[in-house]
């Protein structure tokens, strides 16, 4: 007796059906099909991934410092300490944060590994680079909020924009910009380098023209209790308040990663893309920081409040009253300066605290 194993006529003469492809699953194939929204986020960056020049990763890392909180921590600085113990603890913490930074930069850059892979390899293990992690997402979405908050202020004051709405502004058009992670946020970085720094340098410029002794005064501005003099506990309270800045060097390993390998032929390159937009980050951090202070000092002088001195909005509007007469038009320099400063940062910080 046999089994007749053979298929039914009915199932074998069955014509296949039509799969029906729904508008959703269509658009998310199309999506995570799209190569560009990949950039190794969450591993290891292939030797594929390393694809750009030096000076572009270099030039992308050096456009995550452009955070106009630099100004305000320096003018802080100096209205609370005075600038002899401001501009000494300047000095002291760049210099620790250089030495710091280069060994986390220089290991990242050469492994293609970002921070959670770093303090794994160091030996912290799953946990301490999960603590790790939760640090610096913290520290980048609260300095995400805080440069937001400053581009609403500039967005107020020229536009009239009430801050709720200027808030929601300033946060929801960075994401469409990080969503294509390190290709799209390079060409931003690129595209809006040449303009940011000229607009930042400007009113240094004209100031110095223009009154240069404001320059020779501002070294004998006065901590709160009258004294110009050298003081170690405030020199170390100011000291305190910049050491949170060593954490900024996860940003800039976040784009470093993507470095091409160091070879014979662009070991140069190689080292000087990593000193300047790695732990160099610090060298344009510290002249910043010393020129929010006098940006500070120029505004005290010119009768502004103290709490609105130290806010970048108010001390580039006067630093482009000394460039330009019209005070609508140093108005929307400043406006102009403030958006390029933080579209620049926040893409980084959304970018840096969606990895972590």
């Amino acid at each position: 007796m046999t089994t007749d194993m053979s298929i039914p006529p009915t199932t074998a003469s069955a014509a296949p059906q039509e799969q029906r492809i729904i508008k959703i699953r269509r658009d998310y194939n199309t999506w995570v099909a799209n190569e560009t929204l990949e950039d190794y986020a969450l591993r290891f960056t292939a030797r594929s991934a390393r694809k750009w020049s030096e000076f572009r990763v270099a030039n992308t890392a050096f456009g995550a410092i452009s955070f106009l909180l630099l100004e305000a921590i320096g003018g802080s600085l100096l209205v609370s300490y005075g600038f002899t113990n401001a501009a000494w603890a300047i000095a002291a913490v760049s210099l620790v944060i250089f030495l710091t930074g280069l060994p986390i930069g220089w290991y990242a850059a050469k492994y293609g590994v970002d921070m959670d892979l770093l303090t794994r390899g160091a030996g912290f293990g799953y946990i301490g680079s999960t603590i790790t992690s939760l640090i610096y997402a913290s520290f980048t979405f609260l300095f995400f909020a805080l440069e937001a908050t400053i581009m609403a202020l500039a967005l107020k004051l020229c536009f009239g924009i009430p801050l709720t709405p200027a808030y929601l502004i300033c946060a929801l058009v960075v994401i469409p910009l990080v969503t294509h992670g390190i290709t799209l946020i390079s060409r931003l970085q690129a595209w809006t380098q040449p303009l940011w720094l000229v607009l930042l340098v400007l009113p240094f410029i004209f100031v110095i023209w223009k009154a240069p002794e404001l320059a020779r005064e501002l070294p004998d501005f006065a901590a709160p209790g009258g004294s110009t003099a050298f003081s170690l506990i405030q020199f170390g309270a100011a000291a305190s308040v910049l050491m949170a800045m060593v954490t900024q060097i996860g940003e800039q390993v976040d784009f470093l990663r993507f470095l091409p390998e160091k070879t014979k032929d662009n070991r140069k390159r190689w080292m000087a893309s990593l000193i300047v937009a790695g732990p160099g980050w610090i060298g344009m951090g510290a002249i910043r920081l010393l020129g929010g202070a006098f940006l500070a000092f120029i505004a005290l002088r010119a009768g502004v409040p103290q709490a609105s001195a130290l806010e970048p909005t108010e001390m580039y509007r006067i630093g482009f009253g000394y460039v330009f007469d019209s005070p609508s038009v140093a108005l929307g320099a400043m406006t102009l300066l403030v958006v390029l400063s933080q579209l620049k940062i926040n893409v980084t910080n959304a970018y840096a605290g969606s990895l972590a």
